[in-house]
């Protein structure tokens, strides 16, 4: 951290001065701050437009380069959230997880902070939280860094019941498991504490399906589809190994079946280096490892019109029927 809060100095600082700005270099502030030292909202938005400043949250700034962290994410947070409120939700995911887990272009519509206080407080009123009144267990809220945060498991509990679709119910559930704080088996255990509360039918049912080694929001909604496709329960991240030695992944599939379905980001698989990489991988993986791979983007997985659906029943259907005749092609 002290290394990367260096580079921070060295780099935006003297940007900031040749701007004639004498806003914080290391610590995240709030545009109130800002303002006290003569730095308008409208310059704040120009200057993350430039790359100098980055938004965390509705309301805070942190310069560029300073290095995302756990710390960072509880300094930003302790600036808006008051003393006597515990975050939740999403923006608890957010702190343990980091930006990874929010859904695709979720940072072009900051969403509200989400912090409530214990039944019998009255809820926070103002424009950047989403708030109310919650009811919570003894262990389900912890402190970290002087911030009061509902746990891993509550958190993840919360995200698969009250979250608004089912593609970000079982993404958060899978986001909060990587963490390793508590294990599948706790989280099943704990579904029933909500009975006959609000999202407890859709807990119970995407609950089971929860598995840490999803790496995306793409990949769990792909996983959805796989299931709604009527598909036996994949594994994910499989290793493929030459001599001995993982060379390369598959997203999700059926080793027995040779059948695998990945799901291409625009993060990560649209630039012309990614889509060679990823041309040369699968080619291989066919080719001479006779793997039957259907891959997806954005498109073929989300809204009315989605096809993974289909192709994902047709497909395995045709790739455990060709299992036992697909032939190496050099």
């Amino acid at each position: 951290m002290a290394g990367g809060h260096a580079i921070c100095m060295t780099a935006i600082a003297p940007v900031l001065a040749d701007l004639g700005l004498s806003l914080p270099t290391d610590l995240p502030f709030t545009v109130a701050q800002a303002k006290k030292r003569g730095v308008k909202p409208q310059k704040l938005a120009l200057l993350a437009k430039l790359g100098v400043l980055r938004r965390l949250l509705h309301g805070v700034y942190v310069a560029s380069e300073v290095p995302e962290s756990i710390e960072l994410r509880c300094a930003a947070l302790a600036l808006v959230v008051p003393p006597d409120a515990f975050v939740c939700d999403t923006t608890a995911a957010w702190l343990y997880r980091g930006a990874t887990v929010l859904p695709p272009n979720a940072h072009l519509a900051v969403p509200p902070i989400s912090c409530f206080r214990t039944g019998g407080k009255t809820r926070l009123r103002n424009s950047l939280t989403a708030s109310g009144e919650r009811s919570v267990a003894d262990g389900d809220v912890q402190e970290i860094n002087g911030l009061q945060v509902t746990t891993e498991l509550r958190t993840a509990l919360d995200l698969g019941r009250l979250q608004p679709t089912r593609d970000m119910r079982l993404w958060g559930m899978d986001a909060m498991l990587s963490t390793e704080a508590f294990t599948p088996d706790e989280l099943l255990a704990a579904v029933d504490r909500f009975a006959r509360q609000r999202g407890v039918c859709m807990l119970r049912a995407l609950a089971p399906l929860a598995d840490p080694l999803s790496q995306s929001f793409g990949e769990s909604a792909l996983r959805l589809r796989w299931y709604d496709a009527g598909l036996p329960r994949p594994q994910l991240q499989i290793p493929i190994e030459v001599d001995g030695v993982e060379v390369a992944y598959l997203d999700m599939g059926l080793e027995d079946w040779l059948f695998a379905a990945e799901y291409d980001g625009e993060q990560w698989h649209s630039d012309d280096d990614d889509v060679e990489h990823d041309t040369a991988r699968r080619g291989w993986l066919r080719n001479q490892r006779r793997w039957w791979i259907e891959v997806f983007r954005k498109e073929h997985a989300f809204g009315h019109a989605q096809t993974a659906e289909t192709r994902l029943r047709q497909a395995a259907a045709a790739a455990r029927a060709t299992y036992g005749t697909r032939t190496f092609i050099v």
